[in-house]
């Protein structure tokens, strides 16, 4: 393989790298915006990138009172009232997961 093409190779990866990311530190900063501890966020972003559309990670973005909830089981009452099970089911698994410690 050439220098040059390695080179293209290289940034591609990086690129894609990156757009994984910035996905992933949105959610988690929204999540602790949202109240939760930045451990529990961080294992929730991670999880639900993987598992949700962009569409769907915009429309949890979009909440208007997420960032009134003082609780967990506050957060995911506002997560219900989107309703989408899909939203719904991988965020409320991803939080009783990344909780209690059993997605790592």
């Amino acid at each position: 393989m050439t220098s040059a093409r390695l080179g293209w190779t290289l940034v591609a990866a990086s690129a894609a790298l990156a757009g994984c990311a910035l996905p992933e530190a949105r959610v988690r900063s929204g999540l602790e915006r949202a109240g939760l501890s930045p451990r529990v966020s961080a294992c929730m972003a991670q999880r639900m990138v993987d598992r949700l559309s962009l569409a769907q990670l915009r429309r949890l973005g979009n909440l208007p009172h997420a960032r009134d909830a003082r609780s967990l089981p506050d957060f995911l009452r506002e997560v219900r009232a989107l309703g989408d099970p899909e939203i719904l089911g991988v965020t409320t698994s991803s939080a009783a997961l990344c909780a209690t410690g059993l997605a790592n």
